[in-house]
C-alpha cells in the first residue's frame, strides 16, 4: 500500500510572530523502506512554545530548522510498516514525528520510541501527563524546586500544559499553591478542580498587589514559564533560599530583539535564593521516576489533565499562535489521523 505524507516544511525565517506564512505544505507518496526504518502514521502532534524557538537562525538546545526541512515536532503514532527488528506493525511509538502524517523514520536513530500504552488511557495522554510535558513538570518541582510541606509554590501561566501538573504536585507534596493565568475561566479551573489555594488572573489584577495578598508570607517556589516582567515581579517577594526553576520565558520567544534580564536579579543574591534553568532532555534517562510518580498520582485521583484537542494538520501554523495569546486550555494537541478513534 501507498502512503502519502502530507507536512509542513518551514520556507521562512520569522520575523517576530510565527504565521502560517512562514510554512508551505507538501504532500508525496512515502519512499519505499530501506532495511532499519520504519513507517508511522502520525495520529496526534504536540503543539509547543518551543517550536518557535526551533525556527529561529541560530540554534537553541537543539539546532535550528533548517529552511527547507519538515517542521520540527514531537507525536504520537502507530507502525505501519517495519523493516526494523525492534518495531512491529501495530506499535505505538512517539518521539520527533514532526509535522506530517506518514515519517519514515531510521529505527536506530533515537526520533522514535516505543510505548507500552496502558489500557483505558488514551494516546493524548502521552503527549501530557506522561509524556515530556509530565516529565518537565516533575523534575523541575521535585529537583530544582525541592518542595517542602508548608512552603509556598507560585506558578506562572499555571493553566497550560506544565503549570497546571507543577501545581497539582506541589498540592500533593504539600505546598500552599497560587496560580498565574489569563483569564477568570481558567483561574476557576485551577482552584475549583484542581485544587490550588488561590489563582490570579494577570490580566486584570496587579501582579504585585496580588502576590502580596495571596503570598503574605513569601514565595518559596516560583515556577517560571513566561519570564520577563513576570519574573521581575515575582522576585520582589521570594523568602530566603527560594528556588526559581525557569522553565519557560514565552513572554520573550516572539520579540526581534533580546530583552535584559531581571532589573532587580539582586533578589537573588540578597536572599540566598537559586534560579535554574532546565530542559526536559536533561531528565530523560531518568524518565522511569516521573513517569511511576505521576502514574500513582492519577491512579489515584490527585492529578488530573486537560487537553485542547484541533482538528486537522492543515491547521497546525494558525493553531500555534494560541500559545501565545492563551487561547488553548490544556495541552495543545493536533489531530492527525481523522479516522483515529479512543
Amino acid at each position: 500500500m501507498t502512503f502519502i505524507n502530507k507536512q509542513w516544511v518551514l520556507t521562512r525565517r520569522p520575523d517576530g510572530k510565527l504565521t502560517p506564512d512562514n510554512f508551505e505544505w507538501r504532500e508525496a507518496p512515502c519512499p519505499e523502506l530501506k532495511d532499519g526504518e520504519i513507517l508511522v502514521r502520525n495520529i496526534y502532534l504536540s503543539l509547543d512554545p518551543t517550536n518557535r524557538l526551533w525556527t529561529n537562525e541560530e540554534d537553541s538546545y537543539l539546532p535550528a530548522v533548517a529552511i527547507g526541512d519538515v517542521m520540527r515536532g514531537y507525536g504520537v503514532g502507530i507502525v505501519e510498516q517495519s523493516r526494523h527488528a525492534n518495531f512491529s506493525n501495530g506499535d505505538v511509538v512517539t518521539g520527533a514525528l514532526n509535522w506530517q502524517s506518514h515519517p519514515v523514520i531510521a529505527g536506530d536513530s533515537g526520533d522514535a520510541f516505543l510505548i507500552q500504552a496502558e489500557p483505558g488511557v488514551p494516546l493524548t495522554a502521552y503527549q501530557g501527563l506522561f509524556g515530556a510535558i509530565g516529565i518537565t513538570a516533575y523534575f523541575g518541582l521535585m529537583d530544582i524546586g525541592q518542595p517542602k510541606a508548608g512552603e509556598t509554590l507560585v506558578v506562572s501561566a499555571a493553566a497550560g500544559a506544565v503549570g497546571s501538573i507543577v501545581g497539582q504536585i506541589g498540592k500533593k507534596e504539600g505546598c500552599r499553591v497560587v496560580g498565574i493565568a489569563g483569564n477568570d475561566e481558567k483561574c476557576r479551573w485551577l482552584t475549583e478542580s484542581l485544587g490550588f489555594d488561590a489563582a490570579i488572573n494577570y490580566k486584570t489584577n496587579n501582579i504585585a498587589e496580588a502576590l502580596k495578598e495571596h503570598c503574605s508570607n513569601g514565595i518559596d517556589i516560583y515556577f517560571d514559564n513566561v519570564g520577563g516582567e513576570m519574573l521581575n515581579t515575582a522576585l520582589l517577594h521570594i523568602n530566603h533560599g527560594a528556588r526559581i526553576p525557569l522553565c519557560g520565558m514565552i513572554s520573550t520567544y516572539n520579540d526581534k530583539e533580546n530583552q535584559p534580564g531581571p532589573s532587580n536579579i539582586d533578589k537573588l543574591l540578597i536572599k540566598s535564593a537559586k534560579l535554574q534553568g532546565f530542559i526536559v532532555i536533561d531528565y530523560l534517562d531518568r524518565a522511569e521516576e516521573a513517569m511511576a510518580y505521576l502514574g500513582a498520582a492519577y491512579a489515584a485521583g490527585d492529578i488530573q489533565y486537560r487537553v485542547h484537542l484541533v482538528e486537522g494538520l492543515e491547521k497546525a501554523p494558525e493553531s500555534l499562535g494560541m500559545l501565545f495569546t492563551g487561547g488553548n486550555n490544556g495541552k495543545l494537541i493536533v489531530k492527525i489521523d481523522p479516522d483515529w478513534a479512543e
